[in-house]
């Protein structure tokens, strides 16, 4: 899977596009998945501007699965309907 797979996955699951960020910064309470100049991708949840649980991975799939997987599970990323 890659990063435009992923962004379709999510909208398919309903996912909150203000839960998630793409952008590597550090945005006040959303998960985030980065590649790094090294590239190694970060997955982690930005409170406070500080990187919280953080977790490295070596390739693209892995940390966009990963990352798919920890949004779904996570009830509090879901749209409102209503």
């Amino acid at each position: 899977m890659d990063i435009a797979e992923l962004k379709a996955r999510l909208d398919q699951a309903g996912i909150n596009k203000r839960a998630y960020s793409f952008d590597g910064d550090l945005p006040d309470e959303r998960y985030v998945l980065s590649q790094e100049p090294n590239e190694i991708w970060e997955v982690y949840y930005s409170e406070r501007g500080n990187k919280n649980e953080l977790r490295l991975f070596f390739s693209e799939s892995d940390a966009c699965q990963f990352f798919l997987d920890l949004l779904v599970k996570d009830p509090t990323t879901r749209r409102k309907i209503g």
